[in-house]
């Protein structure tokens, strides 16, 4: 028998679903909006002051140009859940559970790989050659001002960046570059949850064609505007 002050378990409230890890690119998104603008600008400029077949190839040229600069800066998405790793790349979305992932590998790009062997390029978590090697190049001041007896060698919590680490210091900054932490904190939720029942599954592949279908639309319009002269 329940009480109001012990209510039965099928009366609690449900505990909190965990919301999933969003990770995009910064660079993507800014440099995303900042070339829509530029081209909107320009194609509703020739739309409505252009003269002849301008207004028209104008117009073909954003249905084109449009939907693929969103789906390359501003759409890709990695949302890691607590049983899922969904991909949202230009023309795909994957849906990975935990359970079916291999590896997760870091190189010239970033990449997840299935237990049946076929690979997943993360098109929101780019790699920075450029980003890895000052990291680097941190790190060995870091160790070096360590092995020196210097302030800015230690390496400690910060609660700062993805991976939650920092170098201590006048020239504190990242330890790692950014999309490698990333990466890390990937690896570890693998780790944990790769075993879990409710993270097996199958691995479900959706073709965007909400961005390709406009895409195509505007290469056949442009196509005929340019065949026809």
């Amino acid at each position: 028998m329940t009480t109001p002050d012990h209510p039965s378990p099928a009366s609690q409230p449900p505990a909190p679903v965990a919301k999933d890890r969003v990770y995009r690119s910064p660079l993507g998104l800014t440099g995303g909006a900042l070339l829509l603008l530029v081209v909107l600008w320009l194609g509703f400029d020739a739309l409505f002051k252009g003269h002849g077949r301008t207004p028209w190839l104008a117009l073909a040229g954003m249905i084109l140009i449009v939907p693929l600069l969103l789906a390359f800066t501003l759409r890709p998405a990695v949302f890691a859940g607590e049983d899922r790793l969904r991909v949202r790349n230009p023309f795909r979305v994957i849906t990975l559970p935990w359970g079916e992932i291999a590896d997760l590998r870091s190189g010239y790009s970033n990449e997840v790989f299935a237990k049946s062997g076929t690979k997943y390029q993360l098109w929101a978590i780019p790699v920075s050659l450029r980003a890895r090697k000052k990291a680097i190049r941190r790190q060995q001041r870091a160790a070096a001002d360590a092995a020196r007896g210097g302030r800015g060698g230690a390496l400690a919590p910060s609660g700062l960046g993805f991976g939650g680490f920092g170098v201590r210091g006048p020239d504190a900054g990242p330890a790692r570059a950014q999309t490698d932490q990333v990466m890390t904190e990937l690896e570890d939720i693998l780790e944990r949850r790769g075993e879990a029942e409710s993270a097996q599954g199958e691995i479900t592949v959706r073709w965007a064609y909400e961005v390709a279908a406009p895409a195509v639309a505007g290469a056949v319009l442009l196509a005929i505007l340019l065949a026809v002269g």
